[in-house]
């Protein structure tokens, strides 16, 4: 039953992606038109996911790297939602752990959760407060280029399977929460690193949000009213 409720509240997912990428997009525009950076810097995360996407299909792939990073990713948000972590199991083929708490955003959170990304932010961020890390941001862009595209390829890879993950909560809802998690963090990203505010995420995204669903229930109306004449011509 859970499911099939799951079904429909992914399927009313739908609109909100078309949503959030678009805001996103904009996003990216605003970036692009007020960027302070220049020469490398610029290019410095595009570079290194490009790096790690090369990489990737052409060396032996750090399977337990990736599934170490999985596991601590449904360990750490199991915490951020009161639950206690038993323990961890990881190996080449696959990995699990113990949580007393879990719900849909704890089992879905490595797919859209870089874990290896927000350490390097975190290490980057503590780092400054003792150290100038302002001269070495080129590096620091270009190794969350890297992580990023590691979280981005190994979860499309792993997506390709069958996963108990997505299983547990059917493949439409979890593949709609899982889209729109990775745009926002996205979206949030440029934030992070670039000009825009989060007031202009926050905006962009209510503005397209209530465009999408202004659009689908209208075409939803328009469809309901097509049926309900074919009906009325069935009927005579």
């Amino acid at each position: 039953m859970w499911k099939f409720l799951k079904m429909f509240m992914g399927i009313a997912l739908l609109p909100a992606c078309w949503a959030v990428s678009f805001a996103v997009y904009k996003l990216y525009q605003i970036s692009v038109e007020s960027a302070a950076t220049s020469g490398f810097e610029s290019w410095a995360l595009p570079s290194g996911f490009i790096l790690w996407v090369i990489l990737f299909f052409l060396f032996p792939r750090p399977f337990r790297t990736y599934v170490l990073g999985h596991e601590l990713t449904h360990a750490l948000w199991s915490i951020m939602m009161g639950g206690r972590v038993g323990k961890i199991k990881v190996g080449k083929t696959g990995g699990h752990v113990e949580l007393t708490r879990t719900n849909f955003i704890i089992t879905l959170a490595p797919y859209f959760f870089p874990f290896y990304t927000v350490l390097l932010i975190a290490a980057y961020y503590l780092a400054g407060i003792w150290l100038d890390v302002e001269s070495h941001k080129v590096w620091w862009l270009t190794a969350a280029g890297i992580t990023w595209a590691f979280h981005i390829t190994f979860t499309i890879h792993m997506l390709a399977d069958r996963q108990p993950d997505i299983q547990e909560h059917g493949r439409i809802f979890s593949y709609t929460v899982i889209y729109l998690m990775n745009v926002l963090v996205i979206g949030l990203w440029m934030v992070m690193v670039g000009s825009p505010k989060l007031e202009s995420l926050g905006d962009l995204l209510a503005h397209e949000n209530a465009l999408a669903y202004n659009h689908a229930y209208w075409q939803l109306l328009s469809a309901w009213n097509t049926v309900a004449q074919w009906i009325e011509q069935m009927k005579g």
